[in-house]
């Protein structure tokens, strides 16, 4: 199941369209290029949380890559994400990394891996930003509820619950970096594409920790 060789019923693995900004440019299409949302699920204690499948192969958001990750930086991003929330800092979990012998080529020939990534949610500042740009408002105010009732339900009882919720974003991501400054978190691509709504770190790629 976690490989996603196999699935659940009802499973519907997809692949996300979002848009951002990268390094102050707007990019009209990105989405995952590597990765599927392989579901979503309620724990024990009610909590919701997504499946998703890093390093799965290509998707149509490709871009001309491979649609693979390495077994090197798999590994780095699952030591990066638990050393965070074991610092108190908001993090993606990775629940595990599935090796392969499938040789892929970066500057030099590496083997394949695959981790599987939990969030609450995987929506980023990115997705509202498609649908902004692409002029659909009802797809946007949909996915605005959605988030709304799952993530930001105390934000109903406002007077403006859209603002409210904007406001409590705003607050979180402010303070998740105001966090890794504190720890000498660098995450080293701040790009819209690659931020949550739920304030929460996540993509990690060329990421480091400040040795002074």
């Amino acid at each position: 199941l976690f490989s996603g060789h196999k699935l659940w019923a009802e499973a519907e693995p997809r692949a996300m369209v979002y848009s951002g900004h990268q390094f102050g440019s707007y990019n009209p299409r990105l989405g995952d290029g590597r990765g599927l949302l392989l579901g979503e699920v309620y724990n024990d204690a009610g909590e919701h949380w997504d499946l998703h499948l890093k390093g799965a192969g290509q998707t149509p958001y490709s871009r001309m890559g491979d649609g693979r990750a390495v077994l090197r930086s798999s590994i780095r991003e699952f030591l990066a994400s638990e050393a965070l929330h074991a610092l108190g800092i908001p993090s993606s979990r990775a629940l595990c990394v599935i090796g392969s012998s499938t040789p892929v080529w970066r500057e030099t020939q590496e083997r394949a891996a695959m981790v599987l990534r939990l969030a609450p949610s995987h929506v980023r500042f990115g997705h509202f930003e498609y649908f902004y740009y692409t002029r659909q408002p009802e797809q946007q105010r949909e996915l605005a509820e959605h988030v709304l009732n799952l993530h930001f339900a105390e934000c109903r009882e406002q007077p403006e619950p859209y603002l409210a919720m904007f406001r409590t974003i705003v607050e979180r991501n402010a303070e998740l970096i105001a966090r890794w400054q504190a720890y000498g978190f660098c995450h080293g691509v701040m790009n819209t594409d690659n931020m949550s709504i739920l304030g929460i770190t996540f993509d990690f790629g060329p990421f480091a920790f400040l040795d002074d």
